[in-house]
């Protein structure tokens, strides 16, 4: 399965996408609101996994390719929130480009296209997004989809006294015509 825009293709992953993958999440600027970059071994075993969900579910966190060059510009897909929080279980819409990619609007319409996809295919009445606090470039990209903040959602993950725990913000886009509820 594949999902188109005007500009991306988002797609399974293929062994051509490991190198600029790996590229990405050794960025320190991309990853500057992670806990730290990826090595090219641990990008792999990222990939690999999000190519598995793909499989096993008929989405995910997709490749996130340019239409007009072909380039991998990163991922922008949909997953189940992989851990348990005050909002779970809930789908997740998620992103991540490389540094030359940001500013054009490329995560906004990938995104777009994911929950339009989540809600006429997957019957999701509501969708998740969530940023580190400071992830402002992130945040706004959650406004320009039309998701709403509430700063009651806030948490941190893993939850606070744990090692490694941080805190982040979580954004809500409801199925148009409907009001926000358990996601389904």
């Amino acid at each position: 399965m594949m999902l188109r825009t005007e500009r991306i293709d988002l797609r399974q992953w293929t062994d051509a996408d490991r190198a600029p993958f790996a590229g990405l999440n050794g960025d320190p600027e991309v990853m500057a609101h992670y806990p730290r970059p990826l090595t090219p071994e641990e990008s792999d075993q990222l990939m690999d996994r999000l190519a598995a969900r793909i499989r096993e579910q008929g989405f995910g966190l997709w490749a996130a390719e340019r239409r007009s060059d072909g380039q991998l510009l990163g991922f922008v897909g949909l997953q189940h929130v992989p851990f348990e929080e005050h909002y779970t279980p809930a789908i997740e819409l998620g992103w991540r480009l490389r540094r030359d990619a940001w500013g054009f609007g490329y995560a906004t319409e990938a995104a777009r296209a994911c929950a339009d996809y989540a809600f006429a295919e997957l019957g999701v009445r509501e969708l998740f997004a969530m940023a580190r606090t400071a992830n402002e470039a992130s945040r706004r990209v959650m406004t320009r989809l039309g998701m709403t903040y509430d700063p009651a959602d806030d948490f941190r993950y893993p939850p606070a006294g744990q090692p490694g725990s941080l805190d982040y913000v979580l954004y809500r886009l409801a199925r148009p015509g409907q009001d926000s509820g358990p996601a389904a």
